[in-house]
């Protein structure tokens, strides 16, 4: 038996290492990200909001540019810099919402609804708003719009006709969609976002190659599996040709990008594999990544004219980069299994890029379930934030009724943006929002006691209209900020407030925020065992499964293995994030969240060790040790139940700090530290 390798027990001063972190609650959440700035949403958004206002202020129907500039801001909210095909579905999903909660409201408040009928109408349409929250991302979208613009409707003066205000607010929402797609055939080929995400992909796998054997290696891993998440998101449905088969050689390039990403699923693999067992590789091998992604970007390959036929002088896996000069991959001499398999996914890569053959041990992607979105529409956790939502909002309007409140319908409205717990902790967005609102509404008083004529209006709303997307990604508070003055000034606008009417709406806030906290956030059985514990258990169910196609007697099914590791790192991205917004929240939610970190990165370091073992079945001629493997299973099993039972492991795993030995088995000793984990004692 080779001699063991030098361990190290996991603490909160280890970098990466997944226990305790010593940065305070407070500190995480307060600390805002720091995004590039989204320039083609912010001048869509901006040239939106000016062409809606200036039409209403131009036809004298201000009423309705109002609302048509709340169609913009809406479509604004779900604008991303992606491909067209996917901001179309995203905003012809929310802003239909948004139109069907506006003529709710709006018939709600032409029947003159009394406060009881008013606030069943608005409960129900909550219940319905948090139950299509739980189906996705575009579903929470569409969700909170339809509850947003339901509120609106019910209290905002309507233009007349009483239903002019949900037909006109499409119309804001469809200019910002059109400007995008105007522009899509001028684009170069590395402006293309799928092109670019690629591009993000390899970037990553090279700081990662880069930071292999290092305390930033678990980081860096983490980042390049989110870009991989955002590159699946972006790539379009490959297109069904029966006689245009799949391959560098096919003309189409949706084709070419979608081998390009198969190509880095493989160096992926690889790479989490040598990051797991502790080996750097030569930083010439770590500079292939990024020139590829350099290739990616200028175009090369993606046009049929590109491609460089076989046998026309390439040297063996390089890639040819614009201008004719090569990419290629150094013979570096690799002496394990995971760095053969690395340097043979780098060459398949590099043939991709080049618009080569290469031999992909993949498949393309599975097509979606059709099943999914009906079965989270009905699920437990639809009901429950539907119910969640549905007890705020009646709260909410039976303080309407109560309380002497001028423009009531901001209480409602601030519960609809405050109570998302998909978007965030609940605790902090309400404090953020309370905080948000103060600042942006003693800005908006400040500008308007200057007595600014409606043009400079319309300047004010199209500038916060164009900061919103970068203020979203940057933090809830700026986010906050940012739409008070706009929604403001919009009422401005309107003629309905005065600068003296704005502080109230800082009592409406704060109202709403409290209500949020109470009956949403203290009183509701909503914990983090509804949010962090299912999503360990789906990624522990995931890397089971990914476990045992790597683990088959006659070898992995051929082209189902990427796509169950591309689940299984999903999976534990999820997981990971959902602990991560959990360590932002005060106790006793940031406690529960710590006691499943080191879990959370003990599947992280697993999903790493199975890649190890893939390697070494390919690559080191090794048999699959079943009872290793089954001893990975029963502790993947015992994590799972213990999830489902909310209860945190607490034992104190200790993690390697030297190269693993490759003649021994790569799973032994990720079955080691799970024993540890669950059971509190060392790891052998």
């Amino acid at each position: 038996m080779p001699p063991s390798t030098p361990s190290t027990p996991i603490t909160s001063s280890t970098p990466g290492a997944g226990n305790t972190p010593a940065t305070p609650w407070w500190a995480r959440a307060a600390r805002p990200a720091r995004p590039p700035l989204p320039w083609a949403p912010m001048t869509r958004a901006a040239f939106a909001m000016v062409s809606a206002l200036a039409a209403g202020l131009l036809a004298h129907r201000v009423d309705l540019g109002v609302f048509a500039g709340l169609g913009a801001m809406h479509a604004t909210m779900n604008d991303r810099v992606e491909p067209v095909r996917l901001r179309a579905r995203r905003i012809a999903t929310a802003v239909p919402a948004s139109a069907l909660g506006m003529l709710i409201g709006s018939a709600l408040q032409h029947a003159q609804a009394g406060a009881l009928a008013l606030g069943a109408g608005l409960t129900v349409t909550a219940f319905v708003s948090g139950a299509l929250s739980a189906t996705g991302p575009r579903g929470s979208a569409a969700g909170l719009l339809l509850l947003v613009s339901a509120t609106l409707g019910s209290g905002m003066p309507l233009p007349h006709p009483w239903w002019g205000a949900a037909a006109v607010l499409p119309a804001g929402a469809v200019l910002v969609l059109l400007l995008g797609v105007s522009l899509r055939g001028r684009r170069a080929p590395g402006a293309d976002p799928g092109v670019r995400a690629l591009a993000a992909v390899y970037d990553a796998l090279g700081r990662m190659l880069a930071d292999l054997g290092t305390p930033q290696g678990p980081s860096a891993r983490q980042v390049l599996t989110g870009r991989l998440n955002q590159l699946q998101d972006v790539l379009p449905p490959l297109p069904r040709h029966p006689r245009n088969p799949p391959g560098p050689a096919a003309p189409d390039p949706a084709r070419r990008v979608h081998t390009m990403y198969r190509a880095a699923l493989a160096a992926t693999e690889a790479a989490t594999g040598l990051l797991w067992a502790r080996r750097p590789v030569p930083p010439e091998v770590a500079a292939v990544p990024g020139l590829l992604a350099r290739a990616v970007e200028r175009g090369h390959g993606m046009e049929p004219g590109n491609a460089v036929a076989p046998g026309g002088g390439m040297e063996p896996g390089g890639a040819v980069a614009p201008g004719g000069s090569e990419v290629p991959v150094p013979d570096w001499a690799p002496d394990t299994p995971s760095r053969q398999a690395l340097d043979a996914a780098l060459r398949a890569a590099a043939a991709t890029v080049a618009g080569r053959e290469a031999a992909l041990d993949t498949a393309p992607a599975p097509p979606p379930d059709p099943w999914r979105l009906r079965v989270r529409l009905v699920s437990p956790g639809a009901a429950r934030y539907g119910a969640r939502l549905a007890l705020c909002i009646a709260v909410g309007t039976a303080l309407m009724a109560a309380l002497p409140l001028s423009r009531s319908y901001w209480v409602p409205m601030t519960v609809a943006f405050v109570l998302k717990p998909d978007l965030g902790s609940v605790f902090l967005r309400s404090v953020s929002r309370a905080v948000g609102t103060v600042l942006g509404v003693a800005v908006t008083a400040a500008v308007l006691s200057l007595a600014p004529g409606p043009w400079a209006l319309v300047a004010i709303a199209a500038l916060c209209v164009a900061l919103l997307p970068y203020a979203t990604a940057a933090h809830y508070g700026l986010n906050t900020v940012v739409m008070t003055p706009m929604a403001l000034v919009l009422l401005q606008l309107g003629g309905q407030d005065g600068a003296a009417a704005f502080w109230p709406r800082v009592l409406d806030t704060v109202l709403a925020s409290a209500v949020v906290l109470l009956f949403g956030h203290l009183l509701w059985p909503e914990r983090p065992r509804h949010r962090i514990e299912p999503r360990l258990v789906s990624a522990a169910v995931a890397l089971r499964a990914y476990l045992a196609s790597v683990a088959r007697q006659d070898g992995p099914e051929p082209g189902a293995e990427v796509w169950l590791r591309r689940t299984a790192y999903r999976a534990l991205a999820d997981a990971r994030a959902e602990v991560e917004q959990g360590l932002a929240e005060p106790p006793p939610t940031g406690r529960h969240a710590a006691e499943w970190l080191p879990a959370t990165a003990a599947l992280e370091r697993l999903s790493g060790a199975v890649a190890a073992f893939a390697a070494q079945r390919r690559y080191g001629g090794r048999v699959p040790e079943r009872a290793e493997v089954e001893r990975v299973g029963r502790a993947l099993d015992e994590l799972t139940a213990a999830a489902r039972a909310h209860r945190p492991p607490t034992g104190a795993a200790v993690r390697p700090t030297g190269p693993h030995d490759p003649s021994r088995s790569a799973l032994g000793r990720a079955a080691d530290e799970l024993d540890a984990l669950l059971a509190g004692r060392p790891s052998r």
